[in-house]
């Protein structure tokens, strides 16, 4: 499930540990948290390789997180509390903490079974949060939610990496907001990391070549004359009902001028960016 994996998170990271479904992603985050046991390496948290003792530095969520429904979201924190030996005079402050980071405080008395799925992962990430670990591990957060449940949790992932000065370990598949919120990435399939960096880096490591989409009223008419045209070659489709050209010896200013001596209207050249999705498809194909 893995194999000979090293990955480094610094202090302050959004690190995102990007793989697709059965790459071991869980697995691995299992082993960093001693939950199952490995067959060979070494894993430090925090500088501390006995991992009994480093969880009490960590807050995680792994797979998906359960709670007793019957009951509100403040019962089932103070069995987290208790758990955690939070002293029971600072269990009442500690819970109104954490449920006012991730925005619950008015809901606190619902019954957990009320919760929508966003609700819940916040609730969980809550949880995580007592005792205000340094490092938390996020196993896919935003699963199953809907766009709005999604940007919730992100903003408050960025929020705690940049108020609460927590570092963050997150999975996902979701590429986008992968991007949108980790500052580093490792990216692993069939166990084994194939690729590992600042988003930006990267990016500029796997960067397209030089293209550009372009977009005309008449498409056939692009077509027939881009055929005629040298220095360029057309890579496909491209968005929007756009094709996708590639730029040899020629700028996109000189192949724009180019369509228009040849009576084509040109009604969009745009510049084509390299994403986190170009960059994983690629390394993981």
């Amino acid at each position: 499930a893995v194999d000979n994996l090293s990955v480094q998170v610094n202090k302050g990271d959004i690190y995102g540990f990007l793989g697709p479904n059965g790459a071991g992603k869980t697995t691995a985050m299992r082993m960093m948290l001693g939950l199952i046991r490995r067959d060979a390496g070494e894993i430090e948290i925090l500088g501390n390789s006995n991992l009994t003792q480093a969880r009490a530095n960590v807050g995680a969520i792994v797979e998906t997180p359960g709670f007793h429904g019957w009951t509100s979201a403040t019962r089932n924190l103070e069995y987290a509390a208790a758990y955690a030996n939070i002293p029971g005079r600072e269990r009442k402050k500690e819970i109104a903490r954490v449920l006012d980071l991730v925005g619950l405080t008015e809901r606190a008395k619902h019954k957990v079974r009320t919760y929508s799925l966003g609700m819940k992962q916040r609730l969980a990430i809550a949880r995580a949060l007592m005792g205000r670990p340094p490092v938390l591990f996020l196993d896919e957060p935003t699963n199953g939610l809907d766009p709005k449940g999604m940007a919730e949790v992100r903003d408050l992932i960025r929020s705690l990496a940049l108020n609460e000065q927590i570092t963050v370990f997150i999975s996902s598949h979701l590429l986008a907001e992968v991007q949108a919120i980790c500052n580093r990435v490792g990216i692993i399939q069939k166990g084994t990391l194939r690729a590992e960096g600042t988003v930006e880096e990267l990016l500029q490591s796997h960067s397209a070549e030089k293209q550009v989409e372009v977009g005309s009223t008449d498409p056939k008419a692009l077509e027939e004359a881009l055929k005629k045209l040298e220095g360029i070659q057309v890579v496909g489709a491209g968005t929007a009902g756009r094709l996708r050209i590639k730029l040899n010896d020629v700028t996109a200013g000189h192949l724009n001028k180019q369509l228009v001596s040849s009576d084509i209207e040109v009604t969009a050249l745009v510049p084509v960016t390299t994403s986190l999705e170009d960059v994983f498809m690629e390394v993981t194909r």
